[in-house]
């Protein structure tokens, strides 16, 4: 479990287009290649310290012949940044994906000292 120390907290969420693969025939959509994508986020304020951040797909459209298969994660997180991360395999065919996400943690204080 994590204990904020502050009474700041912040929150921040969004929803991003991972990747748009049917249009074009790219290695998601016609299940061959490269199967994983990564997106960097970039927070509009930064956190105090890297903060707790949740993943989740708000759209997924798949070929209707193929397995369903993900695998999502919230990787390299940072007070300033994370990336987002699908991954597939096998047989999966997908067309597009869209991940929401939300990062919550500490925030600075204005009377916060750096001493360093």
């Amino acid at each position: 479990m994590h204990r904020f120390s502050t009474g700041a907290i912040g929150i921040a969420q969004g929803n991003d287009e991972i990747f748009s693969d049917f249009s074009d025939g790219g290695d998601m959509w016609v299940g061959e290649g490269e199967r994983l994508r990564r997106k960097l986020v970039v927070f509009d304020e930064p956190f105090r310290r890297p903060p707790i951040v949740h993943v989740g797909i708000s759209l997924w459209d798949v070929h209707q012949n193929s397995n369903l298969r993900a695998d999502i994660a919230a990787e390299a997180i940072t007070n300033t940044d994370f990336e987002m991360v699908f991954q597939t395999w096998g047989d999966s065919r997908i067309a597009r994906i869209r991940m929401n996400w939300i990062a919550f943690g500490e925030l600075r204080y204005a009377d916060d000292w750096d001493v360093r």
